[in-house]
């Protein structure tokens, strides 16, 4: 069967129970993608018509139930040779496996149970159902607690066809009602007498009546009484025994009426003014037993005198004329006396056995605590000081900390000493370990964090700029392995970012350290070997003479190296000259401005001085030249050339050797730059090698100059 549709939607999952008629397998409903349980007819049953027929009947009789604690069901069926009924499938144990693990249970437990079977069975018995085979196996016990009664109807329709067949009868023998045995009609008090057995199974841990052979048990269920449950489990209340003893008589009118009575029974039966109650005494109308006790009249005192006389022997007859009536005995009291004083004695001391065997079997009661919201320790602490015990039951569901007392059954009354508490404890809140997410993209993460219930606001995002690519998360918290609550969770993470970028400055020209402080407050690295120095014409000594890799306004990021050349002063084959220049007024007294303009190896154009003169003089002027270039002076009054000096380095060793430079040519103030040039005219911004202006505050050259 495993593996087969039935109906196109049914499929068969595993087999998970059978019983006599029928085999129970776990289904998948593929229309309403639901667990179901399906229930198969054995084969030996598919051939006869009655029984299918009955079977069909009552299985859409107990479909009609509709009831909390009555297995719903959904579908009957035919495939074939196969038929069929669809139930609700419940996640759980039967009675019969709680009973083999922890009988005998809890009185509170027993009673709990029974009466939801209670209100099962009158609910069937109202819409005239019969279920005809309550046993532990067909009561069913949901994660939650619920009971759930099945195999309804299907009983009834087994019993007949057999009946009919066999002339015998098919149950289980253990549970079935006297009536039952008898083969007789069976109604709804036989349901009442197979729940009083299951009462009895649940609180004693063994049946009411065992035997050899089924034979041997049904005689027992029709010919001898029950032991009470009381002499099997002590801790059992008067008030259950009564309930088990008045469901489990032989005669069906001296059971309860109805399932609704046996309930309300049991809704009350565990009050404390009721736990102690009498125990409950039924009429015998079995026979004249001569042990049994009677109501007889009192024996009169002349009855008993009579009956003495009777006793003695006759006397002689005396004669006529002497005869009177003979007086009674004056002590014709005494033997009533000791009939009374011995009856005394005998009750007296019946009293007294009566009292000694209360007094052996009679069990302590004790008020149960409240231990709610405590913690366990100290809940079953409180328990075992008042010598109850407890049974520890966890709640999944609950928000409160790990291991305290939500509920407790029962509470506010006295039990017996010994009896077991149950406690509801909260297993604490969830926790979720810790995965790695470290080297995932963030938005991964976020995803896989939502799946188990985590809010975006539980995130906690920083930015890292990293050589990772952007998004990705470099380090967590909680970190791998650590545990935390749904609700409280607080995770954090630091996630890359693309670097930033923005132009780079200009470093040329700035000292060493005016650089240094550049670069650290741009973000940037200064590598350890990242400064090397140079001999520089053109830069002065301690400056900077280049910059690299990244150049004026390059693109660069947050973090990046940049080196940097460092001048370290003139080369050894620089060579520096002062030249003395002659200046003269156009007006002698009168100040004239005249402006030194410098082109040599260091400097191209470069504003040397301005001085104002007002008699004639000579202005010094150094100037640096080399083996390739040399210095031209250019002097301007006003906007006019008057003068240009050259120096080269053939002049610088010369002089360096001691001899005497050349004289410089002059230009007359009133002449024209133009017409009193002796050499060509320098160019504007080129010292004969390429190179521009390097340094100082550059004029614009003049058209021309002496070389």
């Amino acid at each position: 069967m495993i593996g087969r549709k039935l109906g196109g939607r049914y499929e068969i999952l595993e087999r998970i129970g059978g019983g006599g008629m029928a085999l129970v397998y776990k289904g998948h409903d593929l229309l309403l993608n639901r667990k179901v349980a399906v229930k198969v007819l054995r084969q030996q049953y598919v051939h006869d018509e009655e029984f299918i027929r009955r079977f069909r009947r009552e299985a859409q009789a107990a479909a009609s139930l509709s009831h909390p604690n009555v297995v719903s069901i959904y579908d009957v069926g035919q495939e074939e040779d196969v038929h069929y009924i669809v139930m609700e499938y419940i996640e759980g144990k039967t009675l019969n496996d709680l009973i083999k693990e922890k009988a005998p249970l809890q009185v509170e437990d027993a009673v709990h149970f029974a009466s939801q079977i209670a209100d099962a069975l009158d609910h069937a018995h109202h819409n005239e159902i019969i279920h005809r085979d309550i046993k532990p196996h067909n009561i069913l016990i949901g994660k939650n607690g619920r009971i759930k009664v099945t195999d309804f109807g299907i009983a009834r329709a087994a019993t007949s066809s057999t009946i009919t067949q066999t002339g015998s009868v098919v149950g289980s023998v253990h549970y079935f009602s006297p009536e039952h045995a008898k083969g007789t009609n069976t109604g709804e008090k036989s349901d009442l007498y197979s729940l009083g057995i299951v009462m009895y199974q649940m609180l004693t841990a063994k049946l009411p009546f065992l035997g050899e052979s089924p034979i041997s048990v049904a005689l027992k269920h029709l010919q001898e009484d029950v032991e009470e449950p009381r002499k099997v489990n002590p801790l059992i209340p008067q008030s259950v025994e009564n309930i088990i003893l008045k469901a489990m008589r032989k005669k069906p009118e001296e059971r309860y009426r109805s399932a609704k009575l046996m309930m309300e029974d049991l809704d009350t039966c565990l009050n404390p003014d009721r736990r102690n109650e009498a125990k409950i005494a039924f009429w015998d109308a079995y026979g004249m037993d001569e042990e049994r006790t009677l109501v007889m009249p009192a024996i009169r005192a002349d009855q008993l005198v009579q009956s003495f006389d009777d006793d003695e022997p006759e006397k002689p007859e005396k004669s006529s004329w002497r005869e009177e009536p003979v007086p009674a005995k004056g002590k014709g009291w005494v033997k009533p006396l000791i009939w009374i004083v011995v009856l005394l004695m005998v009750l007296g001391a019946m009293w007294y056995m009566v009292g000694y065997v209360k007094g052996m079997f009679a069990v302590e009661t004790v008020e149960v605590p409240n231990v709610i919201n405590k913690p366990l320790i100290q809940a079953q602490a409180e328990l075992t000081a008042v010598r109850l015990g407890s049974t520890v039951e966890y709640d999944t569901d609950s928000k409160l900390a790990k291991d305290i007392v939500i509920r407790q059954e029962p509470s506010g009354m006295k039990m017996n000493v010994g009896t077991k508490v149950t406690l509801y404890v909260s297993k604490g809140v969830p926790k979720i370990k810790m995965e790695n997410y470290a080297g995932q993209p963030l938005k991964d993460a976020k995803l896989k964090l939502k799946a188990l219930g985590i809010n975006d606001d539980q995130i906690t995002i920083t930015q890292e700029t990293t050589e990772d690519a952007p998004g990705t998360i470099l380090k967590q918290t909680p970190l791998v392995g650590e545990e935390f609550e749904l609700e409280k969770a607080a995770i954090a993470f630091v996630v890359s970012k693309a670097k930033e970028t923005f132009k780079m400055p200009d470093l040329i020209g700035m000292t060493e350290a005016e650089a240094k402080a550049q670069i650290a407050k741009l973000n940037l690295k200064l590598p350890v070997n990242g400064i090397t120095r140079e001999k520089s014409y053109k830069v002065a000594k301690g400056k900077v003479i280049q910059q690299f890799p990244f150049t004026k306004n390059q693109d660069v990021s947050v973090g990046a190296e940049i080196s940097l050349v460092i001048s370290d002063g003139l080369p050894e084959d620089a060579g520096q000259l002062t030249v003395s220049i002659p200046v003269k007024p156009t007006t002698e007294g009168k100040d004239s401005e005249f402006k030194i303009v410098v082109s040599d190896a260091q400097y191209e154009n470069f504003e040397y001085k301005t001085e104002k003169v007002s008699k004639a003089q000579n202005l010094d002027v150094k100037v640096i030249v080399s083996p390739d270039k040399k210095a031209v002076i250019l002097i301007k009054e006003g906007d006019s050339l008057v003068n240009s000096i050259t120096r080269t380095y053939q002049d610088y060793l010369d002089q360096k050797s001691g001899k005497t430079a050349s004289p410089s040519p002059t230009v007359s103030p009133s002449a024209s730059p133009k017409q009193n040039n002796s050499g060509p005219a320098i160019p504007v911004g080129n010292n004969g090698n390429g190179q521009g202006q390097a340094g100082g505050t550059a004029s614009k050259p003049p058209t021309g100059g002496t070389n």
